[in-house]
């Protein structure tokens, strides 16, 4: 049966690309899933490809993606894989056939995000992007609240996501913007934006102003036992830290922070702050990284009298709920496809462009 008249029950055959943290995650979501099997995994990392071939008892192994995609019967592929080589692999597989998840950011840049699109598009196959953050179980109760009228008009969001000593890996391929688009903005601020278009219903960014700095990550601090590489092979390129002002159709504002390291708190900071016509909410997220659950505020009146109410929310399944999604989008058919060509993940793309182009020229950027 060939993948355009696949049925739910027909096994979907994936493999994985990448076997660090993120490729990790996708192996042990796409295991949870009836009806899916891993049937390759590649990396470069022999010791790690034999132990995870092995855990998850997947026939192939590969060193070479360029020959794991080459295998017959093969349905969809995630990426997970540092940046630069995102659209490289998700273009190539897309040509051959095959559905595939990327890893955050889209993208480089939009320049080659557009190119996955068009692929996508032409290949008429899926092209999804885990944004495992908006699964979060405190957005999507927040969500619920903004969407039910609760707070009226939105017109005012400010959002962050702040580590003390985060760089990832100081001295890899993080660090070099030939190789990851950017520093925080492209790596954790992608996330922030992502979540606080979502919460605000999607709407058009107008313009941006940015800033970008770099401070510490160039003297090699920012850093830790955590974040740190064993042994620095790239130079500190990208910034450690960036703000922006973003202007949204209808009069909104968003203001957007993304840093890797600064002097604030040690735990990181993961947080959303909306101002709207009938009520302000206020979500809070304090060691980001390891809380599942934000704190979440609702500030807002009834009858000329304070009526402010806490947020219970459960935590989210992070990437297990993407892969579910990808897979269930996969397992749609044609009719589904067309709706899942990579366009989100290529608007938050254009948005990062604007903010670099903004930071670099020391100006707003229409978009």
């Amino acid at each position: 049966m060939s993948i355009q008249q696949q049925a739910p029950s027909t096994t979907l055959k994936v493999g994985v690309v990448g076997i660090g943290w993120a490729g990790q995650q996708h192996l042990k979501a796409y295991s949870n899933i009836d009806g899916v099997e891993i049937v390759a995994v590649a990396g470069m990392e022999a010791d790690l490809l034999a132990q995870l071939k092995e855990e998850f008892s997947i026939p192939h192994a590969f060193a070479r993606w360029e020959d794991m995609i080459e295998l017959e019967d093969l349905d969809a592929v995630s990426v997970a894989v540092p940046t630069f080589l995102h659209a490289p692999i998700a273009v190539a597989s897309l040509e051959r056939g095959l559905h595939v998840l990327s890893e955050k950011p889209l993208a480089r840049n939009a320049v080659e995000g557009q190119q996955m699109v068009d692929a996508a598009r032409k290949a008429g196959r899926v092209l999804d992007v885990a944004f495992n953050h908006r699964r979060r179980g405190d957005i999507q109760a927040l969500k619920e609240v903004i969407d039910a009228g609760t707070l009226g008009r939105p017109y005012y969001a400010k959002a962050s996501w702040l580590r003390r000593q985060g760089i990832p890996m100081l001295g890899s391929w993080f660090t070099n913007p030939a190789l990851a688009g950017g520093g925080p903005l492209a790596d954790i601020g992608v996330h922030v934006l992502d979540y606080s278009l979502h919460l605000l219903g999607e709407p058009k960014v107008l313009a941006v102003s940015a800033s970008t700095h770099s401070e510490l990550g160039p003297r090699g601090l920012g850093g830790n036992a955590r974040y740190t590489a064993s042994s620095a092979s790239h130079k500190f390129e990208v910034e450690d830290f960036a703000s922006a002002f973003i202007r949204l159709e209808g009069g909104g504002t968003l203001i957007l922070e993304a840093g890797w390291a600064t002097y604030r708190d040690e735990r990181d900071l993961m947080d959303f702050t909306v101002y709207g016509t009938d009520g302000g909410a206020d979500l809070r997220s304090v060691g980001a990284s390891e809380n599942p659950v934000a704190d979440v505020h609702v500030f807002t009146e009834k009858d000329g009298e304070n009526a402010d109410f806490e947020v219970v929310a459960e935590p989210g399944r992070a990437h297990q709920a993407v892969v579910d999604d990808f897979v269930a989008a996969v397992r749609g058919g044609e009719t589904v496809w067309g709706s899942h060509d990579g366009s989100l993940a290529l608007s938050r793309a254009l948005v990062l462009d604007a903010c670099y182009k903004s930071a670099l020229e020391q100006r707003e950027v229409v978009l």
